[in-house]
């Protein structure tokens, strides 16, 4: 049975004529029902809403399941927030965002929602996907990825257009959706360099997460924020920042590679904290992986000891080198 809240929403809906509110109550109503795994339900709800809503565009929404895979990438989440290595204040802000979405029918029956849009930003490689998978896996509920190459189109009106079948999708399920490299359709309206198609993308993005039900978490990453539009900025409840990891998280990340691994690693994890100092932790993972690939490439006698020495020396001058390119 659907919650109170929401069957007391349909009746003033109904009564007083409300579309917005009738819509996005009975989007909530789907999405509960397929948290129940009620999908047949669901989806007849679904078709019943878009035959109301939007009945020129019923025939080509049939099947949407299929034509929205061009747009999302659905994947089952498997990541925890304790395989991250990642700031308190960060870890503490994403426990209340949980804390709300789970007692959400509580802050409701206060007239009030959980905050269901985050906004990540920092250099790459520093866990902001890993993020967005972990809070699914925390919330159990699938994670959606934005397919940039199905989303742009390259005809007046047709990326705004896109978007807008993308959200009516998700809209209607219990799901983390994830916006990777943001600033490509969130772009600054204000740039004189930027086309009107770009500007009317932005316009339309912000009504939808503007209409965007709490249920929905959305978690949007970009490497450049200052090219995000002021108006982008606004929409999101937090903004959190994914550093490179410090000295201390380096040696957290080196404990928990040893442990792993079950095996002395010959190299104690603040010398090894102290040597990689500076490099983003998808860079420190792929650092463990070459070690790994020698150690079982060296079999059976492997030294890992000497192993790591000789990997440390490598890329010491990899990043030497790419530091001088760089000048």
């Amino acid at each position: 049975m659907a919650r109170a809240d929401l069957l007391l929403n349909l009746v003033t809906a109904g009564s007083t004529g409300d579309t917005k509110l009738f819509q996005r109550t009975v989007e909530a109503i789907i999405a509960e029902e397929r948290g129940k795994q009620h999908h047949i339900l669901a989806d007849r709800l679904a078709e019943s809403l878009r035959a109301i809503t939007s009945p020129k565009q019923n025939a080509s929404l049939t099947n949407t399941t299929d034509g929205i895979r061009n747009f999302v990438h659905e994947i089952s989440p498997n990541k925890h927030l304790s395989d991250l290595i990642i700031s308190h204040d960060v870890l503490n802000a994403c426990e209340e965002l949980l804390e709300e979405q789970y007692r959400g029918e509580l802050l409701r029956s206060y007239n009030l929602e959980p905050r269901n849009r985050i906004l990540l930003t920092g250099p790459p490689g520093n866990g902001k996907t890993s993020l967005a998978e972990a809070i699914a896996t925390s919330l159990m509920v699938p994670l959606y990825i934005i397919r940039y190459e199905g989303i742009i189109g390259s005809y007046l009106g047709e990326t705004a257009s896109r978007l807008n079948k993308m959200f009516e999708f998700i809209r209607s399920r219990r799901c983390v959706l994830f916006f990777d490299e943001f600033d490509a359709i969130g772009k600054e309206r204000g740039d004189q360099h930027e086309t009107g198609e770009i500007k009317r993308v932005v316009s339309s993005l912000l009504l939808q997460l503007d209409d965007l039900p709490s249920h929905v978490v959305i978690i949007v990453a970009t490497n450049h924020p200052e090219l995000l539009d002021r108006a982008v900025w606004r929409r999101f409840q937090l903004r959190l920042l994914l550093s490179k990891p410090e000295k201390m998280q380096i040696e957290e990340w080196f404990k928990r590679f040893q442990k792993r691994f079950e095996y002395p690693l010959g190299h104690s994890p603040k010398t090894l904290s102290d040597k990689l100092l500076g490099l983003s932790f998808a860079e420190i993972e792929e650092f463990g992986l070459d070690v790994q690939r020698r150690y079982v490439l060296s079999l059976p006698a492997s030294d890992l000891k000497t192993i790591i020495r000789d990997r440390l020396k490598q890329w010491e001058a990899k990043y030497t080198l790419m530091s001088d390119e760089s000048e």
